[in-house]
Protein backbone atom coordinates (compact mmCIF):
# COMPACT_ATOMS: atom_id res chain seq x y z
CA UNK A 1 0.00 0.00 0.00
CA UNK A 2 1.26 3.03 -0.70
CA UNK A 3 2.04 5.93 1.43
CA UNK A 4 -0.63 8.56 2.53
CA UNK A 5 0.91 11.26 1.01
CA UNK A 6 1.22 9.69 -2.23
CA UNK A 7 -2.70 8.70 -2.44
CA UNK A 8 -4.53 10.78 -4.72
CA UNK A 9 -6.04 13.63 -3.22
CA UNK A 10 -9.04 14.39 -5.32
CA UNK A 11 -10.09 17.72 -3.43
CA UNK A 12 -13.77 17.05 -3.25
CA UNK A 13 -14.40 18.06 -0.20
CA UNK A 14 -17.48 20.66 0.30
CA UNK A 15 -18.28 19.41 -3.83
CA UNK A 16 -21.12 16.88 -4.42
CA UNK A 17 -21.20 14.88 -7.81
CA UNK A 18 -23.29 16.50 -11.01
CA UNK A 19 -25.29 13.26 -11.34
CA UNK A 20 -26.15 10.17 -9.52
CA UNK A 21 -24.08 8.47 -12.73
CA UNK A 22 -21.06 10.34 -11.84
CA UNK A 23 -20.67 9.42 -8.44
CA UNK A 24 -21.41 5.80 -9.65
CA UNK A 25 -18.33 6.34 -11.98
CA UNK A 26 -15.97 8.41 -9.58
CA UNK A 27 -16.65 5.76 -6.71
CA UNK A 28 -16.45 2.48 -9.47
CA UNK A 29 -13.17 4.11 -11.26
CA UNK A 30 -11.24 5.79 -8.46
CA UNK A 31 -12.44 5.93 -5.38
CA UNK A 32 -13.10 2.25 -4.63
CA UNK A 33 -9.26 1.32 -4.95
CA UNK A 34 -7.58 4.71 -3.62
CA UNK A 35 -5.99 3.25 -0.84
CA UNK A 36 -3.77 0.89 -3.55
CA UNK A 37 -3.55 3.87 -5.91
CA UNK A 38 0.04 6.51 -5.91
CA UNK A 39 0.09 9.88 -7.79
CA UNK A 40 3.01 10.23 -10.26
CA UNK A 41 1.79 13.65 -11.38
CA UNK A 42 -0.54 16.19 -10.62
CA UNK A 43 -1.76 19.54 -11.75
CA UNK A 44 -4.17 21.53 -10.19
CA UNK A 45 -5.43 24.58 -12.14
CA UNK A 46 -5.08 28.28 -10.31
CA UNK A 47 -8.62 28.60 -9.72
CA UNK A 48 -9.29 25.39 -8.55
CA UNK A 49 -11.58 24.15 -11.02
CA UNK A 50 -9.90 21.38 -12.91
CA UNK A 51 -7.14 18.60 -11.41
CA UNK A 52 -5.07 16.28 -13.29
CA UNK A 53 -3.79 13.09 -11.94
CA UNK A 54 -1.31 10.63 -13.53
CA UNK A 55 -2.19 7.98 -11.49
CA UNK A 56 -0.41 3.89 -10.81
CA UNK A 57 -3.01 1.73 -9.23
CA UNK A 58 -1.52 -0.92 -7.12
CA UNK A 59 -5.06 -2.92 -7.30
CA UNK A 60 -4.78 -3.77 -11.04
CA UNK A 61 -2.23 -6.53 -10.02
CA UNK A 62 -4.42 -8.50 -8.31
CA UNK A 63 -7.09 -8.65 -11.28
CA UNK A 64 -6.96 -9.40 -14.85
CA UNK A 65 -3.94 -10.51 -15.86
CA UNK A 66 -1.77 -7.62 -18.25
CA UNK A 67 -4.63 -4.70 -17.82
CA UNK A 68 -3.39 -1.52 -17.87
CA UNK A 69 -1.96 -0.39 -14.53
CA UNK A 70 -2.07 3.79 -15.34
CA UNK A 71 -4.64 6.32 -14.74
CA UNK A 72 -5.35 9.37 -16.50
CA UNK A 73 -7.82 11.16 -14.60
CA UNK A 74 -9.51 14.98 -15.09
CA UNK A 75 -11.66 16.54 -12.62
CA UNK A 76 -13.67 19.38 -13.43
CA UNK A 77 -15.27 21.37 -10.32
CA UNK A 78 -18.24 24.38 -10.55
CA UNK A 79 -18.00 26.26 -7.38
CA UNK A 80 -21.04 28.40 -8.53
CA UNK A 81 -23.01 24.83 -8.05
CA UNK A 82 -20.73 23.18 -5.96
CA UNK A 83 -20.29 19.74 -8.31
CA UNK A 84 -17.78 17.82 -10.17
CA UNK A 85 -17.67 15.97 -13.34
CA UNK A 86 -14.72 14.11 -14.03
CA UNK A 87 -13.25 12.22 -17.01
CA UNK A 88 -10.67 8.91 -17.06
CA UNK A 89 -8.31 6.77 -19.05
CA UNK A 90 -7.01 3.38 -18.15
CA UNK A 91 -3.61 3.14 -20.03
CA UNK A 92 -0.59 1.30 -20.30
CA UNK A 93 1.90 3.96 -20.49
CA UNK A 94 2.43 7.36 -17.81
CA UNK A 95 3.85 9.23 -21.09
CA UNK A 96 -0.05 7.87 -22.55
CA UNK A 97 -1.60 9.16 -19.88
CA UNK A 98 0.09 13.09 -19.92
CA UNK A 99 -0.38 12.77 -23.54
CA UNK A 100 -4.29 12.33 -22.61
CA UNK A 101 -4.29 14.90 -19.95
CA UNK A 102 -2.32 17.53 -22.45
CA UNK A 103 -5.45 17.20 -24.75
CA UNK A 104 -8.00 18.11 -21.74
CA UNK A 105 -5.80 21.58 -21.30
CA UNK A 106 -3.52 20.40 -18.58
CA UNK A 107 0.02 22.27 -19.60
CA UNK A 108 2.71 19.60 -21.01
CA UNK A 109 4.80 21.11 -18.34
CA UNK A 110 2.85 20.95 -15.24
CA UNK A 111 2.51 17.19 -15.01
CA UNK A 112 6.10 15.42 -15.55
CA UNK A 113 6.63 12.96 -13.24
CA UNK A 114 9.08 14.37 -10.48
CA UNK A 115 12.28 12.28 -10.09
CA UNK A 116 11.68 9.19 -8.28
CA UNK A 117 7.89 8.69 -9.41
CA UNK A 118 8.60 5.13 -11.15
CA UNK A 119 11.71 4.32 -12.91
CA UNK A 120 14.24 6.48 -14.47
CA UNK A 121 14.49 6.60 -18.48
CA UNK A 122 17.77 4.84 -19.09
CA UNK A 123 18.65 6.28 -22.57
CA UNK A 124 18.38 9.20 -24.62
CA UNK A 125 16.09 7.15 -27.51
CA UNK A 126 13.64 6.17 -24.22
CA UNK A 127 13.41 9.63 -23.31
CA UNK A 128 12.88 10.78 -26.73
CA UNK A 129 10.30 8.33 -27.72
CA UNK A 130 9.02 9.64 -24.27
CA UNK A 131 8.56 12.88 -25.44
CA UNK A 132 7.11 12.28 -28.75
CA UNK A 133 3.86 9.76 -26.75
CA UNK A 134 3.04 13.08 -25.06
CA UNK A 135 3.10 15.35 -28.03
CA UNK A 136 1.32 14.09 -30.56
CA UNK A 137 -1.96 12.82 -28.93
CA UNK A 138 -3.47 12.38 -32.32
CA UNK A 139 -1.79 10.54 -34.59
CA UNK A 140 -2.35 7.32 -33.26
CA UNK A 141 -4.96 5.00 -31.37
CA UNK A 142 -4.76 1.93 -29.04
CA UNK A 143 -5.34 -1.04 -30.26
CA UNK A 144 -4.51 -3.04 -27.56
CA UNK A 145 -1.65 -3.95 -24.37
CA UNK A 146 -0.38 -5.86 -22.01
CA UNK A 147 1.47 -4.97 -18.37
CA UNK A 148 3.55 -7.89 -17.14
CA UNK A 149 4.94 -7.04 -13.71
CA UNK A 150 5.44 -10.44 -12.60
CA UNK A 151 8.75 -11.41 -14.12
CA UNK A 152 11.80 -10.04 -12.67
CA UNK A 153 12.30 -7.33 -15.52
CA UNK A 154 8.86 -6.05 -15.54
CA UNK A 155 8.12 -4.60 -19.04
CA UNK A 156 4.80 -3.53 -20.99
CA UNK A 157 3.65 -4.10 -24.57
CA UNK A 158 1.56 -1.69 -26.52
CA UNK A 159 -0.09 -1.95 -29.68
CA UNK A 160 -0.71 1.32 -31.67
CA UNK A 161 -2.32 1.83 -35.52
CA UNK A 162 -1.45 5.32 -37.42
CA UNK A 163 -4.33 7.63 -38.15
CA UNK A 164 -4.15 8.46 -41.50
CA UNK A 165 -3.65 6.66 -45.06
CA UNK A 166 -0.46 7.48 -46.13
CA UNK A 167 1.54 6.52 -42.82
CA UNK A 168 4.11 4.07 -43.52
CA UNK A 169 3.62 0.75 -41.78
CA UNK A 170 0.85 1.79 -39.83
CA UNK A 171 1.17 -0.53 -37.30
CA UNK A 172 3.28 0.07 -34.24
CA UNK A 173 4.25 -1.55 -31.14
CA UNK A 174 5.65 0.12 -28.02
CA UNK A 175 7.86 -2.65 -25.72
CA UNK A 176 9.22 -0.81 -22.11
CA UNK A 177 11.31 -2.65 -20.04
CA UNK A 178 12.30 -2.31 -16.65
CA UNK A 179 14.79 -2.84 -14.09
CA UNK A 180 14.52 -2.93 -11.11
CA UNK A 181 17.93 -3.61 -9.60
CA UNK A 182 18.62 -0.08 -11.42
CA UNK A 183 15.25 1.28 -11.10
CA UNK A 184 16.22 1.97 -14.90
CA UNK A 185 13.16 1.22 -17.69
CA UNK A 186 13.78 1.71 -21.45
CA UNK A 187 10.87 2.19 -24.60
CA UNK A 188 11.56 0.85 -27.84
CA UNK A 189 9.52 1.41 -31.20
CA UNK A 190 8.76 -1.50 -33.83
CA UNK A 191 6.97 -0.48 -37.18
CA UNK A 192 4.59 -3.18 -39.56
CA UNK A 193 2.94 -2.81 -42.41
CA UNK A 194 -0.01 -4.98 -41.34
CA UNK A 195 -1.79 -5.53 -38.17
CA UNK A 196 -1.13 -9.31 -38.70
CA UNK A 197 2.42 -8.74 -38.71
CA UNK A 198 2.52 -6.76 -35.35
CA UNK A 199 0.62 -9.25 -33.45
CA UNK A 200 2.65 -11.75 -34.30
CA UNK A 201 5.89 -10.40 -33.34
CA UNK A 202 4.11 -9.04 -30.05
CA UNK A 203 3.24 -13.31 -30.05
CA UNK A 204 6.34 -14.57 -30.87
CA UNK A 205 8.66 -12.36 -29.82
CA UNK A 206 11.97 -14.06 -31.29
CA UNK A 207 13.42 -11.15 -33.58
CA UNK A 208 13.96 -7.71 -32.51
CA UNK A 209 11.60 -4.80 -33.21
CA UNK A 210 11.72 -3.45 -36.90
CA UNK A 211 12.43 -0.32 -36.09
CA UNK A 212 10.50 2.92 -38.00
CA UNK A 213 12.81 4.40 -40.93
CA UNK A 214 13.91 7.59 -39.24
CA UNK A 215 12.11 9.81 -41.33
CA UNK A 216 8.63 8.18 -40.33
CA UNK A 217 9.79 8.58 -36.58
CA UNK A 218 10.18 12.13 -36.99
CA UNK A 219 7.05 12.76 -38.80
CA UNK A 220 4.41 10.10 -37.65
CA UNK A 221 5.72 9.41 -33.92
CA UNK A 222 3.51 7.07 -31.99
CA UNK A 223 0.85 8.32 -29.42
CA UNK A 224 -1.30 7.56 -27.04
CA UNK A 225 -5.17 7.53 -27.98
CA UNK A 226 -8.00 9.87 -25.91
CA UNK A 227 -9.49 6.70 -24.54
CA UNK A 228 -9.54 3.23 -23.37
CA UNK A 229 -10.40 1.06 -27.08
CA UNK A 230 -12.58 -2.44 -27.25
CA UNK A 231 -10.29 -5.59 -26.81
CA UNK A 232 -9.05 -6.67 -30.25
CA UNK A 233 -7.77 -10.44 -30.97
CA UNK A 234 -4.08 -11.16 -30.76
CA UNK A 235 -3.57 -10.48 -26.75
CA UNK A 236 -0.21 -11.14 -25.54
CA UNK A 237 -1.19 -12.68 -22.68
Amino acid sequence: MPPTDRRPDFRLDGFEPVSEAVEEAFWNHLDAESESMTTLATHHSPDGSNSFYVIHDGSVTWGTPGDPQIIAAHIRRDGATATYDFEHAELPLPAMAQSWLIRRGCPAEAIALPPGMGTTAADAATVALQQRLMRDGDNFVLLDSHTDDTAPHTEVVVLLQALGERVHKPFRVLLEQADLDSFTHTLREGAFETLEEAVDWMEDRSTPLPAPAPSTARTTGPSALPSPPPRTPGRTR
